[in-house]
């Protein structure tokens, strides 16, 4: 028989804590909130604000925000991978724009860590505005796991909700 694989974060898995971001300043300065989190995945999302628009002619959220948001919510991915917390750190994230946000909208993005190594997680991902089938952009992310062997702030606040 099989054993279960044992989850660190599982006692968080469901309807997220939207403050987890709180450990990474500028996704909590931006809004990000999460959604959703299970085994290996997780769904976050970015409020739409006024001054998070990069082209004003269009209404259009700035590339960098999305960016942002994908990239949170790909490491939060890795992170509900994990059987036990340690500091990830992105490699490479290659994102895909489908067409433009729709403008004053929410954005939302689901990322999930389809292949874990000892040392690399694999990640894809897609945002939507309003419809997860309409995605305006799609990710393919790899993170490297263990990047600092100090630790880091989100193990040190989330460690201690987790089961033992």
């Amino acid at each position: 028989m099989a054993t279960q694989k044992r989850y660190a974060l599982d006692s968080l898995f469901g309807p997220a804590d939207e403050n987890i971001v709180s450990h990474t300043p500028h996704a909590q300065y931006l809004g990000i909130k999460a959604v959703e989190t299970g085994p290996g995945f997780a769904v976050m999302k970015l409020p739409y604000r006024h001054e998070l628009v990069g082209d004003p002619a269009r209404g259009v959220v700035f590339g960098g925000v999305i960016t942002t948001l994908i990239d949170q919510a790909s490491g939060l991915a890795v992170a509900c991978s994990l059987e036990e917390l340690t500091a990830i750190a992105t490699i490479d994230l290659r994102i895909d724009y489908l067409r433009a946000a729709e403008p004053g909208r929410d954005l939302y993005t689901r990322s999930e860590c389809y292949k874990l190594t000892r040392n690399i997680a694999f990640v894809r991902a897609s945002a939507w505005e309003h419809d997860i089938g309409d995605p305006f952009a799609t990710c393919q992310a790899t993170f490297m796991v263990g990047a600092n062997n100090a630790g880091s702030p989100f193990s040190a606040r989330f460690a201690k909700g987790a089961k033992q």
